[in-house]
């Protein structure tokens, strides 16, 4: 049996359903500093942050500062500033990882797949025609070459 050294997962696993509190306001008002926190962007309502547990490098999210779980209960300036900075971080994402392609979505509760249900936000993932290989098909392992916080740097650096 072959094993890959993914050490960060470890705390996803043993902490992350644990974790107190919403991850979102944690980081938005919480003692970490951005560049901990991997915040990307804000905005005057909203703003983008890596995901700590992604699908694939530059697995961003947009999420509102105000703490609520339901689309339709966002306000018109909050979404709008989302979908700008949701424009914004696929501009940038385009320049930093040159992606095929983008999936781009809300997962609206626990039956849709949201992790966290509480605090809406929206999940954009760059994707790659040749993204899909044996190690999620045969092992069930998502390989993630780039560190998260090289990633942020990168992104950063690109959002202007």
């Amino acid at each position: 049996m072959k094993r890959i050294w993914a050490p960060w997962r470890m705390k996803y696993i043993t902490e992350a359903s644990r974790e107190k509190g919403c991850i979102f306001c944690k980081k938005i008002k919480g003692k970490k500093g951005d560049k901990e926190g991997l915040v990307i962007a804000r905005g005057k309502r909203s703003f983008v942050v890596l995901n700590l547990y992604p699908y694939t490098n530059g697995h961003l999210m947009v999420a509102p500062f105000r703490h609520i779980a339901s689309l339709e209960k966002l306000r018109k300036g909050e979404i709008a500033e989302m979908m700008e900075l949701t424009q914004k971080a696929i501009k940038a994402l385009k320049r930093c990882y040159n992606p095929d392609g983008f999936n781009v979505g809300f997962n609206l509760g626990t039956a849709a797949g949201a992790g966290v249900k509480d605090h809406i936000h929206l999940h954009i993932v760059p994707r790659w025609a040749a993204d899909t290989n044996f190690m999620p098909v045969l092992c069930n392992t998502k390989i993630i070459p780039e560190s998260l916080e090289e990633s942020c740097l990168k992104l950063r650096k690109y959002w202007g």
